[in-house]
C-alpha cells in the first residue's frame, strides 16, 4: 500500500496532488450524548463535489457520531475505487487517534477505530488531517441537517445552540387535583424528547395534558 497512512515513512511514496479526493466529514450530537448525526462531503481531485452523505444516528455522543462520518466516507471511497484519499476533519481527537498519536480507552470508539483502519488499508493512499472547526462549514452544516430530520424540526427553521437543547427522558407524574386527572394512567411513564425555550418537544408520541413532567438528563 504505497502512501498509506498507516506504512512506515520509509516505504511511502506520495502521489500526484491531482490524483488525491478530499473528504471534510464531520459529527455532533446535540446532548452528548443525545441526538446526533453525521455530515460529508467529498470533492473529486478538480475539486467537485462528487458526494454529499448525511445520517441520523439516534441517540449517541459526539465522538461516536464523528466516526461514523468517518466510516461513511471510507465507505464510500471503496466502493467508488477511490485510490487516494484525505479525509479532512475538526475532531482532533478522531484525527490523532487514527494518526496513532493517541490511544483509544472508550470501549464504544475502540470497535468504530478498528473498522476505520481496516477500511483505511484497503486504500492505496490515505491520510487524515485536522482542521479548524471553520475550515469544516458544509460537513457540519450536513450533518445539522441529518439531526434536524432525526428530531422531526422543520426544513430552514434557525438552528438551536446545543446548551440550549438540553435532552434527557422526561417522567410523568400526575398534577395535583381534588379528583384524579384524565391523565393519571400516565403516571410514571418514561418518554424522550428535548426542551426548546422552555417547551418539551418529543421524539415519539405526544405529552398527555394534565400531567407534569420532570426532565431526566442523561
Amino acid at each position: 500500500m504505497n502512501g498509506n497512512l498507516f506504512d512506515s515513512p520509509a516505504s511511502s511514496a506520495p502521489s500526484a496532488p491531482a490524483e488525491w479526493f478530499t473528504a471534510h466529514c464531520d459529527g455532533g450530537s446535540r446532548g452528548n450524548p443525545g441526538p446526533s448525526g453525521y455530515g460529508a462531503v467529498v470533492e473529486d481531485p478538480r475539486g467537485r463535489v462528487v458526494a454529499q452523505l448525511s445520517e441520523f444516528l439516534g441517540i449517541q455522543t459526539n465522538n461516536y457520531a464523528e466516526y461514523s462520518g468517518l466510516l461513511a466516507v471510507l465507505a464510500w471511497a471503496i466502493e467508488n475505487g477511490t485510490r487516494h484519499l484525505r479525509v479532512i476533519s475538526d475532531s482532533e481527537l478522531m484525527v490523532k487517534q487514527m494518526q496513532g498519536k493517541y490511544a483509544v480507552k472508550s470501549p464504544v470508539l475502540l470497535p468504530l477505530y478498528q473498522e476505520a483502519r481496516k477500511r483505511a488499508r484497503r486504500i492505496e493512499n490515505f491520510e487524515i488531517r485536522h482542521t479548524l472547526r471553520g475550515g469544516n462549514k458544509a460537513a457540519d452544516e450536513l450533518a445539522n441537517q441529518a439531526m434536524d430530520r432525526g428530531m422531526g424540526r422543520p426544513a430552514g427553521e434557525p438552528a438551536t445552540p446545543p446548551a440550549a437543547r438540553p435532552y434527557g427522558k422526561l417522567s410523568s407524574t400526575p398534577a395535583p387535583r381534588p379528583s384524579p386527572p384524565p391523565a393519571a394512567k400516565h403516571a410514571g411513564q418514561i418518554l424522550e424528547g428535548y426542551v426548546k425555550d422552555g417547551v418539551v418537544h418529543l421524539l415519539g408520541g405526544e405529552l398527555p395534558d394534565g400531567i407534569f413532567v420532570k426532565i431526566i438528563r442523561e
